[in-house]
């Protein structure tokens, strides 16, 4: 017999295709579908509504097994690190970010990132391989096991934040990897997680990130538009973003928003740009007067993120003072731009932006978080 086969990483129309190769009605299918990403069931044995024979015959031929959560760890913040291995040994991170009215999860796309980005602690890592649909998904899926765990426990919303929402609200593709990388897989995701009979997420409500990678973004807009798109922009210049991000030597600056400005962008929907604030390097005032231009035509809004230290190699990047942080934000709004300056989430837990990157032993397997998860 064939291995058994990821369903959690089949669309729905390729598991009406598995399903209709083992000669069983359409409509199974759906159920299979809505067991696995409604519910989140990890057994055959769960699915109630199929006869006991199907169930046997179905545990044969498919793999349900999760990603196996090493470790939780809780931030001061309510912010939530998933440390995550998958069938293979590989582990990747994703992170639960809560605010008074959202709660957003933080997902990986690969284990590890080939594009050397300085400012990133992912890229010390180099890249290892990129995770399957089924991956992709399974964070989301593990984190809602974790909420329900947490709120039967008492401890959801957390202390620091008694009005955190209780469900996953907002996805975002910025964990470990490039999604751009791994574009077929991560828009497989997207589609299963959007199904009406699974997750349920709304389009507007996922954002893939890139660091520029023009071939993905051309594709994005043609096969799924609706998905929010952020760009990890880092400076104005070139000269600076080959230094800062080598990506930017294949598809500079110009190539990057011309390609931006060919966007379908669906009518009131804007591209964000994420820009990570380096004392001296990108926050200067000509930095400041040449991010307006290079932004020009494009419905943009503009995070600004002050550096989190995580790069002991890299000992000329500095987080800028606040006073700076704020002048140059206020520089850019005077300009029409909008502007938001982020705060740094779960720093204390390295989840913070750039912070996500294996530790060995994990710093969560060193010293666990109260209550962390296993399995």
């Amino acid at each position: 017999m064939s291995a058994p086969t990821d369903i959690r990483s089949l669309t729905l129309a390729q598991l009406g295709d598995f399903v209709s190769a083992l000669g069983l009605p359409a409509f199974r299918a759906r159920q299979i579908f809505a067991w696995v990403h409604a519910r989140g069931v990890t057994s055959t044995d769960e699915m109630t509504d199929l006869s006991k024979a199907l169930r046997a015959e179905l545990a044969e031929r498919i793999d349900l097994a999760p990603l196996a959560v090493d470790a939780v760890q809780r931030s001061s913040d309510g912010t939530r690190k998933l440390a995550l291995r998958c069938h293979d040994g590989q582990r990747i991170e994703s992170v639960l970010i809560p605010t008074a009215d959202r709660l957003t999860q933080c997902i990986s796309s690969q284990v590890g990132c080939a594009l050397g980005c300085r400012f990133c602690a992912t890229a010390t890592m180099g890249i290892r391989r990129n995770l399957t649909p089924g991956e992709i998904v399974d964070q989301v899926y593990r984190a809602r096991a974790l909420l329900d765990a947490e709120r039967e426990a008492g401890t959801w919303p957390p202390a620091a934040l008694p009005t955190a929402p209780h469900e996953i609200s907002n996805l975002v593709f910025m964990g470990m990897g490039e999604p751009m990388a791994n574009l077929d897989n991560v828009l497989a995701a997207v589609e299963i997680l959007g199904e009406d009979h699974g997750a349920n997420f709304s389009s507007r409500r996922i954002t893939v990130s890139t660091v520029g990678l023009v071939p993905g973004i051309e594709t994005l807009g043609q096969k799924n538009r609706h998905v929010g798109l952020a760009i990890s922009l880092h400076a104005t210049s070139d000269d600076v973003r080959d230094d800062l991000m080598p990506v930017n030597k294949r598809w500079p600056l110009d190539k990057l928003m011309a390609a931006l400005r060919r966007y379908p962008l669906p009518r009131r929907r804007r591209i964000t740009f994420e820009y990570v604030l380096l004392a001296g390097i990108n926050d200067t005032p000509a930095d400041a007067k040449r991010l307006p231009k290079l932004l020009d035509g494009i419905p943009a809004k503009l995070n600004l993120l002050p550096y989190n230290p995580c790069r002991a190699d890299q000992p000329d990047l500095l987080r800028p003072d606040d006073a700076a942080v704020e002048g140059f934000a206020e520089a850019l709004r005077r300009k029409g731009i909008n502007t938001t300056v982020r705060k740094s989430r779960g720093l204390d837990i390295d989840a913070a932006c750039g912070q996500l990157v294996l530790q060995n032993p994990p710093r969560a397997a060193r010293a666990p978080a109260q209550g962390a998860a296993s399995s």
